[in-house]
């Protein structure tokens, strides 16, 4: 029953979205346990790096540009229709754009020379 409604609580978070950033992946480096790269948002290119969550660590973002919600749907889309989403929390500024995510990390795995941009979508 809680699954449940989380699920209705994560669908009605979706319907309320907008997109807020957009990041442009321009290099997207494979490493045993993580990628690394160079993105850009509005302009300014920043590096890049996705990993796995570890058993202390939750779904998560951190960004180098201001950002007002506290989770934030992440949207991964690029050639041939490929398409990914996780919601996970946003965790404060960093230098990098920094995603922790099981979820993320292995779809890149299997899709990483199609993905070319990461929509986060939130609520302001």
């Amino acid at each position: 029953m809680i699954y449940h409604d989380e699920k209705i609580i994560e669908t009605i978070m979706v319907d309320e979205l907008k997109k807020t950033i957009s990041i442009k992946i321009k290099k997207l480096d494979i490493f045993p346990n993580h990628f690394f790269g160079i993105a850009k948002i509005n302009r300014e290119d920043y590096k890049i790096n996705i990993q796995g969550q570890s058993m202390l660590r939750e779904k998560l973002i951190k960004l180098p540009i201001k950002f007002k919600d506290e989770k934030a749907l992440l949207r991964l889309s690029g050639i041939n229709d490929a398409f990914f989403e996780e919601i996970v929390n946003y965790r404060g500024e960093s230098e990098w754009i920094e995603v922790d995510s099981d979820g993320i990390l292995c779809y890149l795995a299997d899709h990483q020379d199609q993905i070319d941009t990461i929509d986060i979508l939130s609520r302001f």
